[in-house]
């Protein structure tokens, strides 16, 4: 009887662990649902008419994912074969498409067989049909200020000039109307290059903008170090502004008369010759000369970053706080060299309207867009080329909408890709502009177009 009973007892105990081991392995093959989460990014690249690409970030776990595609955001309007389909990697490519559509994307997790929610919903719309951009000429389309282009005098017969005087009522010496090319030696000018832009657009019936008359980076190597005294320094600068404005007295509509002479970063005036010989008022005194030498040309300063740097902006306004009670400016000018990514729109029609709100006249002096920011691409994208194209448009369309009385010009800084300024300043290729290298017109310059309307 207690050989029985000790048999019975142990039966039990061992029954009872094989239950306690069985339940131990249950729990540990049941999945961690604090996994089962969705990608935390899901994003689409490479769009072109019928095809993009959509990648997400890996979950820790994961043994695949589910991919839906359609073309509303109730995912209602499924987008064969793109419909709970399973991948083990971390991306697709979507073909196929309809061009000119907007699709919309979710992915969920599968760990364990289990499905998570679904993730952020992304959308991307197909591009359209491959065709000419539209020709419209910016003059015409612009009816309420000029559009400029910045020029050389080498650049003014063959397919330049044809462009120009389809494209164009106002026109920039990129370098040519400058202190260092007018100026280059004590007592000697030289207005050769000026006097051919100048005569190129009078006789084509357009606007000068004279850029510029002070400007630190085109300081002749005798004014950095002129040996006479401060006063005599002062004569000097009087005599070549009053000399070069009065030269061109009905046919220089306006001058940047100093520019760039703000610091960056602290917002103090720049440290030029220009301060240390004439003192703090030396832009004031400029100004006074441009307004002696013709009371009836347009007076501006013109600066960069007047956008992306409020503490510029601010200190920038501030000098020409003190000009305007004495009518010794007539507008401020924002260079406008930006890229595709940025800044907003937002932001440039905020920085804006701290002009248009005293009553200045605005010029957008010297746009360009930067496809290439980042250094990452050899040749202009599709895709690159619509977001360009969408830049150039909300510049265009803030600079439209702002009041009559402040609008002025909005002047492109330079014709063809690969004769900007920003090749050799930034050292790598770039697609700034609004015509390729073989006089083509791009998506850019549909983007202007668009910003009109």
């Amino acid at each position: 009887m207690t050989i029985q009973t000790s048999s019975t007892r142990l039966v039990f105990l061992f029954s009872f662990l094989l239950v306690l081991f069985s339940c131990g392995d249950k729990e540990k093959i049941e999945p961690n649902t604090s996994d089962l989460i969705p990608p935390s990014s899901v994003a689409i690249s490479n769009i072109s008419d019928n095809a993009f690409r959509v990648d997400w970030t890996s979950v820790s776990g994961a043994e695949g994912y589910e991919a839906t595609v359609a073309r509303d955001d109730s995912f209602t309007d499924l987008v064969q074969p793109y419909v709970d389909l399973r991948e083990n990697g971390t991306g697709i490519n979507v073909i196929s498409l309809d061009t000119s559509t907007t699709y919309y994307v979710r992915i969920r997790t599968i760990i364990d067989g289990e499905k998570s929610a679904f993730s952020t919903t992304v959308n991307g719309t197909t591009l359209g049909a491959a065709g000419a951009e539209p020709t419209n000429a910016l003059k015409d389309e612009a009816t309420t200020f000029a559009v400029g282009m910045a020029v050389r005098v080498n650049n003014l017969s063959g397919q330049y000039d044809a462009i120009y005087k389809r494209e164009f009522n106002s026109l920039t010496a990129e370098y040519e109307m400058k202190m260092n090319i007018m100026y280059p030696s004590q007592g000697n000018y030289d207005f050769t290059r000026a006097d051919a832009i100048v005569d190129y657009a009078q006789e084509n019936g357009m606007h000068v903008h004279g850029h510029a008359l002070i400007w630190h980076a085109a300081t002749p190597s005798w004014v950095e170090n002129f040996s006479g005294t401060d006063q005599e320094f002062e004569d000097m600068v009087e005599d070549y502004i009053k000399t070069t404005v009065t030269r061109y007295i009905g046919k220089v509509r306006s001058w940047d008369v100093v520019n760039e002479a703000i610091e960056d970063g602290n917002g103090q005036l720049r440290n030029s010759v220009f301060l240390q010989r004439m003192g703090t008022d030396y832009i004031k005194k400029c100004h006074q000369w441009v307004r002696e030498a013709d009371p009836n040309v347009l007076i501006f300063y013109n600066d960069y970053n007047m956008v992306s740097s409020n503490t510029k902006r601010n200190a920038a306004l501030a000098v020409v706080d003190q000009l305007i009670p004495e009518d010794l400016i007539d507008g401020f000018g924002f260079q406008m060299h930006i890229s595709y990514n940025g800044p907003s729109k937002s932001q440039i029609a905020n920085a804006a309207k701290d002009v248009t709100d005293r009553n200045l006249l605005l010029h957008f002096s010297e746009l360009d867009v930067r496809a290439n920011p980042d250094n990452n691409m050899t040749m202009l994208t599709e895709t690159r080329a619509i977001e360009q194209q969408q830049k150039y448009k909300e510049v265009v369309e803030v600079y439209n909408a702002i009041p009559t009385d402040s609008k002025f010009a909005l002047t492109v800084w330079g014709l063809k890709d690969n004769e900007s300024w920003l090749q050799n300043f930034w050292g790598h290729i770039d697609w700034p502009l609004m015509y390729d290298d073989q006089f083509n017109i791009k998506k850019s310059h549909t983007g202007f177009l668009e910003g009109l309307q």
